[in-house]
């Protein structure tokens, strides 16, 4: 399930979720404002769309995203929502917390008080600079070596899953770091909406019953991969989409039948 969504953004949730069906999930629900339902799902048949009452995450919107629960395993929470969703973001993370359902936070979604929601919690978090010292109050550093430290002592202390978007991914859950280091290609990534494919990746892999660590490493290695596929193809001038519809040409390597 991907809740996110907001009368500016409503391409975030759609790259989130297309991302997730392209990692290999059988049913995506994504739940955006009422307002931008429509719009949301002309672009794809393939979602099963969640019309939510307010542009917010009100009480009457919890109700309607409860109502679901039972057929979700993970759950992407963030991009495109509106500023002053934090109560009601709060209040999510603890629902589907209880329902085991697995968690990926990214973009609204990160903010110091939900540290205290997810900590010890089958849970991802998907910053970039920015977003980290939003999370954590300091910024992550400017040398590689400066964020993988930073990166591990944030996720040990609040023993959190981190997924530090960059040049070079930092992912640490306090125990152990990972550096995914990406071809000169990669650049082409800066553009718009690739977080939101990553994220959609990360929940597609938590989704599948794989632990959040590895969920995060393996997503920030894919959708690295899926970006410099993309730009072999069309240089510097790639798309979030054009990175979704690389994720196959990834993945299918490591496809079997169990």
């Amino acid at each position: 399930m991907v809740v996110g969504g907001s009368w500016l953004y409503h391409g975030a949730p759609f790259l989130v979720s297309m991302a997730a069906m392209r990692s290999g999930v059988d049913l995506v629900y994504v739940a955006v404002p009422e307002k931008i339902a429509t719009a949301v799902r002309s672009l794809s048949p393939s979602l099963i769309v969640l019309p939510l009452p307010d542009y917010k995450l009100t009480s009457k919107s919890l109700d309607r995203l409860e109502k679901v629960l039972d057929n979700v395993t993970a759950a992407a929470i963030g991009p495109g929502l509106a500023k002053g969703c934090e109560k009601g973001i709060l209040k999510l993370v603890d629902i589907l917390d209880e329902k085991n359902v697995g968690i990926v936070l990214d973009a609204t979604a990160l903010f110091r008080d939900v540290l205290l929601h997810v900590a010890g919690r089958k849970c991802v978090l998907t910053p970039h600079a920015g977003e980290f010292k939003r999370l954590y109050g300091s910024e992550p550093g400017s040398t590689l070596e400066e964020r993988v430290n930073n990166v591990f002592e944030a996720s040990k202390h609040h023993r959190v899953v981190t997924l530090l978007k960059g040049p070079a991914d930092v992912v640490s859950d306090g125990f152990e770091v990972v550096v995914n280091r990406k071809e000169p290609l990669s650049a082409a990534m800066t553009v718009g909406g690739t977080g939101d494919v990553l994220t959609g990746i990360a929940a597609g892999f938590v989704a599948k019953g794989v632990t959040p660590m590895n969920a995060a490493v393996a997503a920030a290695v894919a959708n690295g991969l899926a970006g410099v596929y993309a730009a072999h193809k069309k240089g510097f001038h790639i798309t979030p989409e054009d990175v979704i519809e690389e994720i196959p040409a990834v993945l299918k390597r490591f496809d079997s039948v169990v």
